[in-house]
C-alpha cells in the first residue's frame, strides 16, 4: 500500500542557546512584574517589594533545578508530561499534561488580554484617537483576538520563527525593564535622599511577606517553557539547562532593580505626594507601578506602554509554544487522538495540537473572566512544579543508572525539598485571592482524569522506559495473603533450586507465592518484539509452579523493562509482597558495583524484606554461622537461618567479634533472648566471641576453618546508596566476595525509609 509517509514523529531542531533563553525570559516578563509592584509595595512597603522579588527568585531557582535536570536527561518536548511519565506512570504524566496545556493556553489569553488592554489605552490616552463609535470592551477582545491570531500563525511558521520573533519582543521587553533599573539607579546616584523612601523598611511587618512572594510568583513561571523545546533545541541535553538557569537569574536581578527603581521614582514631598512615597506608590494598586514610572522619567506613560506591550507579546509567544508542546506530547503518546501529533509537512510544527491550543487562548480571551481563570493556571503552575520536584527525586533513585544526564543539581535532595514545602504554603495561600480558582482547578482535573479513564488509558503507546507485563497468571485462593512471598527468577537453570530453599519460608510463614521472571531483552532490540524472548522464563516458571502448586497457593508474572531492577521493583510495590528471593550467582567483573547491576539497587530501592540466597543448591543445612554485630538486619538474618536450618539437629552459631581496644563486646543474648520467638530454641544457638581487629577476616576464617564445619553462612545484608560504596565493599559484600560456602543475605524492611519506599 503506497501513500505519502507520516511526518508525526520528529521536529525541526533550530533554537540554539540564546532563542530558547529568550523564550523562557518572555513568559516570566509578562504582566505579572506590572501588576504585582503596585500591590506588593501597598502590602509588604518598600523593602517588602524588593525582598518579594528576591526571595521568589530564588524559590524559581529552586525548581529550576528541578527542571534542569530532568530537561537535560529527557530532552524531549511535554516538560512535566514526560518526567512524570518515568516517574510516576501513565496516568499522573496525563493530568500533568493535561494541566500544563490549559495552564499555558489560559496565561496565554491573559496575555492577550493584557495586549489589548494597553494598546487601546496607548492610541485613546497618549495618542488621543477615539475608538468610532466602537464600544471599549469590543474593541479590547477584538484586539486580543488579532494578536493571537498573529502569534498563533508566527508558531505554525515552524520553531526557527517563533524563537526569532520570541526572542526579538522578548530582548526588546528586556531592554526596557533594565533602561527602567538604570534610571532609577541614576536619579539615586543624583539624588541621594531617595533613598530615605525605603525607611521604614517593612513597614507592615515581615508576615506580609508570604502574601506578595503568592500573587506575584506568577511573574516567574517560564522556565517550564523551555523544558518544551527538547525536541528543537539545538545540543539539547547541554543547553537546557542553561537557558533554565540563565533566565531564572536575568529576571530576578531585572525584578528587583525596576522595583528599587519604583520606589526611588517617587520625591517625598512633591507635588501630589502628601504622605511616604511607598505609600503613595501603593495606593494605587495594581497602577502603582505606571503611576511610579510616569514620575521616574520624562515620557514615562509612553515607555511604560511600550514596556507592557512588548511584555504582553513575548509571554503570549512563549505560552502558545509551550502549550501546543504540552497537546502535541499527549498525541504524540496517543493519550489524546494521534491527530495532535501532525506534523507540517512545510513548516515541521504540530499544527492541529497548535489549532487547538489557538482556540482555547482565543474563546477564553473572548467568553470568560480572566482574573479568576488565570488563577487556576497559577494554582496548576504550582501543582505541576511539586509534581516535577517529587519527580526529580524519584527518577534519580529509581532510574539514575539508566538516564543520561546532562545537568545534576547541587545539594540533592535539599532543593527539590525546599521547593516542594514552599509551593505547597502559596498554592494553599491562593484561595484568599480567588476561592472560585480552588473550583475550576480541580474540575478541570477531574475532566481530565475522565478523558483518561475512558479514552487514553486503553490507546497509550508504550515508550522505552515502560514496564511491560508480557503474560501473567492469575493467583490462585491464597491462604496466606497475610505474607506474600516473591521470588525472581533470572537464570532459568537456577530456577528449581532456588524455589526448594524456599521451601521451608513458605511453609513457617504460610505464604502465597509469585514467581517473577524479567525477561533479557537486548538494547537494540524494538520493545514490540519482547516477547520473543521469554520463552526460557516460561519453562522455569512451568516447572518451578508444578513443584510449588500443590501446597501453596501460587502465580506468575512474566514482564519486560530495559532495567531488570527497576522491573522488579515496580512488581514488588504493585503486589504488595513481604519478602523478595533472589538468587546471587557470585562477583562479577561489573565495576561500580557491590552484587551486581541487578542486585544493588534492587536490595537499596526494595521496600520489604529482601533474601538473597547464594551458591545453595538443593542442601540440607545443619550447621549455619551467623555473624552478629546488632541492628534488625542481623536479627532477621538469625531468623531465616533459623527456618532453613535442619527442624530436626540443625544448630545456629551467633558469632560476634569484638574489636582489641573496645571495653565490651555486642550482647548477643540479649538479641536472641529478643527475637527467641522466630528462632530455633534456645539449646540450639551456640554464642561465640573473637577478639580480632579485622571483622571481614574473622568471619573468613570461622566459616571455612571452624572446629565443625559449616553448612551456610548467613549474614544481615546493609548494602549502602551506590554513591556510598564506590571504592570499598561493606562487611557483608567483602565476606559474600570471598566466602566459598553457601551464603543467605538478609536485609529487613523495616524503619521509616522502607515506608517512604513502599508508598512513594
Amino acid at each position: 500500500m503506497s501513500g505519502k509517509p507520516k511526518l508525526s514523529s520528529e521536529l525541526s531542531r533550530d533554537l540554539s542557546l540564546f532563542h530558547i533563553t529568550m523564550m523562557g525570559l518572555g513568559m516570566m516578563i509578562g504582566a505579572g512584574v506590572f501588576l504585582g509592584i503596585g500591590n506588593a509595595v501597598s502590602h509588604a512597603g518598600p523593602g517588602g517589594v524588593m525582598l518579594t522579588f528576591a526571595l521568589n527568585g530564588v524559590l524559581a531557582m529552586l525548581t529550576a533545578m528541578s527542571y534542569a535536570e530532568l530537561s537535560s536527561a529527557i530532552p524531549r518536548a511535554g516538560g512535566a508530561y514526560n518526567f512524570a511519565r518515568l516517574g510516576f506512570g501513565r496516568g499522573t504524566s496525563f493530568v500533568a499534561g493535561w494541566m500544563e496545556w490549559f495552564a499555558s493556553s489560559v496565561a496565554g489569553s491573559l496575555y492577550a488580554v493584557t495586549f489589548a488592554i494597553y494598546l487601546v489605552r496607548f492610541v485613546c490616552v497618549v495618542l488621543g484617537l477615539e475608538p468610532g463609535g466602537m464600544p471599549l470592551l469590543v474593541m479590547r477582545k477584538t484586539v486580543a483576538l488579532l494578536v493571537a491570531a498573529f502569534f498563533i500563525y508566527i508558531n505554525y511558521r515552524g520553531a526557527s520563527e517563533t524563537g526569532r520573533v520570541g526572542a526579538f519582543f522578548t530582548l526588546g521587553q528586556t531592554l526596557f525593564l533594565v533602561f527602567i533599573g538604570a534610571v532609577g539607579l541614576f536619579v539615586v546616584l543624583k539624588d541621594p535622599s531617595r533613598l530615605q523612601n525605603f525607611t521604614p523598611f517593612m513597614p507592615k511587618g515581615w508576615g506580609k511577606l508570604l502574601v506578595t512572594m503568592g500573587f506575584t510568583y506568577v511573574a516567574f513561571e517560564g522556565y517550564e517553557v523551555i523544558a518544551q523545546a527538547g525536541d528543537e533545541a539545538v545540543d539539547a541535553r547541554r543547553n537546557l539547562p542553561k537557558a533554565m538557569i540563565y533566565s531564572v537569574v536575568i529576571v530576578t536581578f531585572t525584578y528587583v532593580a525596576v522595583a528599587f527603581a519604583s520606589i526611588v521614582a517617587v520625591k517625598a514631598g512633591s507635588p501630589g505626594v502628601d504622605m511616604p512615597a511607598w505609600e503613595w506608590i501603593g495606593q494605587f494598586g495594581a497602577r502603582g507601578f505606571g503611576e511610579a514610572v510616569s514620575r521616574l522619567m520624562p515620557a514615562g506613560n509612553f515607555f511604560l506602554t511600550l514596556a507592557v506591550i512588548f511584555a504582553s507579546t513575548s509571554a503570549l509567544n512563549a505560552t502558545i509554544y509551550s502549550a501546543t508542546r504540552a497537546s502535541y506530547a499527549l498525541g504524540r503518546d496517543h493519550m489524546l487522538p494521534p491527530v495532535f501529533a501532525t506534523i507540517s509537512e512545510k513548516t515541521r510544527t504540530p499544527w492541529v495540537a497548535l489549532l487547538f491550543t489557538g482556540f482555547i487562548v482565543a474563546l477564553v480571551a473572548t467568553l470568560l473572566p480572566t482574573n479568576d481563570v488565570a488563577s487556576s493556571a497559577s494554582i496548576m503552575f504550582l501543582f505541576l512544579f511539586f509534581l516535577v520536584n517529587i519527580c526529580v527525586i524519584k527518577i534519580r533513585r529509581n532510574m539514575g543508572d539508566e538516564l543520561t544526564y546532562g545537568f545534576l543539581m547541587p545539594f540533592f535532595p535539599l532543593l527539590p525539598v525546599l521547593a516542594i514545602a514552599c509551593q505547597a504554603v502559596l498554592a494553599v495561600w491562593l484561595i484568599h485571592m480567588s476561592w472560585i480558582a480552588w473550583i475550576v482547578a480541580p474540575v478541570w482535573i477531574v475532566s481530565g482524569l475522565l478523558v483518561y479513564r475512558f479514552y487514553s488509558r486503553s490507546r497509550v503507546k508504550a515508550t522505552e522506559h515502560e514496564i511491560f507485563v508480557l503474560e501473567e497468571e492469575e493467583e490462585a485462593p491464597a491462604r496466606g495473603d497475610e505474607y506474600r512471598i516473591m521470588v525472581a527468577l533470572a537464570n532459568p537453570d537456577t530456577a528449581l533450586s532456588l524455589v526448594r530453599n524456599t521451601y521451608a519460608i513458605c511453609t513457617a510463614k504460610n505464604a502465597s507465592v509469585e514467581l517473577l521472571h524479567m525477561v533479557p531483552v537486548p538494547d537494540q532490540v524494538p520493545l514490540s518484539d519482547a516477547d520473543r524472548y521469554m520463552l526460557e522464563g516460561r519453562e522455569a516458571i512451568g516447572e518451578t509452579m508444578l513443584y510449588l502448586a500443590p501446597q501453596f497457593p501460587s502465580s506468575s508474572t512474566i514482564r519486560y523493562c530495559r532495567n531488570a531492577a527497576r522491573g522488579i521493583v515496580s512488581a514488588v510495590r504493585e503486589k504488595g509482597t513481604d519478602l523478595l528471593i533472589m538468587g546471587w550467582q557470585g562477583p562479577t567483573i561489573s565495576s561500580g558495583f557491590a552484587l551486581g547491576r541487578t542486585l544493588d539497587p534492587v536490595v537499596e530501592r526494595v521496600p520489604c524484606n529482601v533474601v538473597i540466597f547464594k551458591d545453595c543448591g538443593d542442601k540440607k543445612f545443619r550447621r549455619v554461622l551467623v555473624p552478629v554485630a546488632g541492628g534488625p538486619n542481623a536479627a532477621y538474618a538469625m531468623e531465616m537461618a533459623s527456618l532453613l536450618a535442619d527442624q530436626n539437629d540443625g544448630s545456629l552459631v551467633a558469632f560476634a567479634i569484638k574489636p582489641p581496644r573496645a571495653e565490651e563486646g555486642f550482647d548477643v543474648a540479649a538479641m536472641i533472648d529478643a527475637n527467641a520467638k522466630r528462632l530455633l530454641p534456645r539449646d540450639r544457638i551456640e554464642i561465640q566471641s573473637v577478639v580480632h581487629d579485622d571483622v571481614v577476616t574473622a568471619i573468613l576464617q570461622e566459616a571455612e576453618s571452624g572446629e565443625e564445619p559449616y553448612d551456610l553462612v548467613a549474614m544481615g545484608c546493609s548494602l549502602e546508596p551506590f554513591i556510598r560504596q564506590v571504592g570499598r565493599d561493606s562487611i557483608p559484600q567483602a565476606v559474600a566476595r570471598l566466602c566459598t560456602k553457601p551464603m543467605l543475605m538478609a536485609k529487613s524492611s523495616a524503619g521509616i525509609r522502607s515506608w517512604i519506599s513502599k508508598w512513594i
